[in-house]
């Protein structure tokens, strides 16, 4: 297996225009192998994604979830080009399927370049503090490995999908964009729970 480096990882995302994590899983699963990786965002409709994510989003819905008779409320908003992908029952479907999501897995926000600042510098702090001593470059890759995992709790985004753990919330929305044929944003939510403070991030996640 070869070593999944930064470069390698930014190669294979200038010649498919997919992102970083993703780029990066797909070198993973296929031990390296750029050629492989780059068939295997083509299978998963990443790539197809990929080139329509700098299209205008300015139609969709704001849908809602109550669950536990009551006790936990989620709104979100998710974007898509036309009106008539917004009336798609797939659409919707998926929609649901995030908002069923968000109760379920609870993230603060929706992407991880969301992520406040002072929780990214506390976990990076406790990560480095885990693997004190060893070689810098190895405590390096440590530290970055505990922070995907971290993230992969706390962003939408980067979470493992409750319907299909295999899955993150990205690729299952890259999937989507691939099968009704636009671009879709899931802008912004609001996760509420009886007692507890808002959580949920106000901006767009491209």
């Amino acid at each position: 297996m070869s070593e999944i480096t930064s470069q390698l990882v930014k190669t294979l995302r200038e010649k498919t225009n997919a992102g970083m994590m993703d780029c990066k899983r797909a070198l993973e699963e296929v031990g390296g192998d750029i050629e492989k990786a780059e068939d295997l965002l083509r299978k998963k409709g990443i790539m197809k994604a990929g080139s329509k994510a700098s299209r205008t989003t300015k139609e969709g819905i704001i849908a809602s979830y109550i669950h536990m008779q009551g006790k936990v409320g989620v709104l979100v908003e998710v974007n898509c080009e036309t009106d008539f992908v917004a009336k798609n029952e797939a659409f919707r479907e998926f929609v649901k399927d995030i908002t069923l999501h968000i109760a379920a897995a609870s993230p603060i926000c929706v992407s991880r370049d969301q992520v406040p600042a002072d929780l990214i510098a506390r976990e990076r702090e406790i990560a480095a503090d885990q693997v004190k001593g060893k070689p810098a470059n190895i405590v390096e890759k440590i530290v970055d490995g505990k922070m995907d995992k971290y993230f992969s709790t706390v962003a939408l985004l980067d979470q493992a999908f409750i319907k299909n753990p295999d899955q993150t919330i990205s690729e299952l929305l890259k999937s989507k964009i691939a099968e009704l044929g636009e671009n879709m944003v899931i802008r912004r939510f609001v996760r509420y729970m009886v007692g507890e403070e808002i959580s949920g991030d106000l901006k767009a996640a491209e």
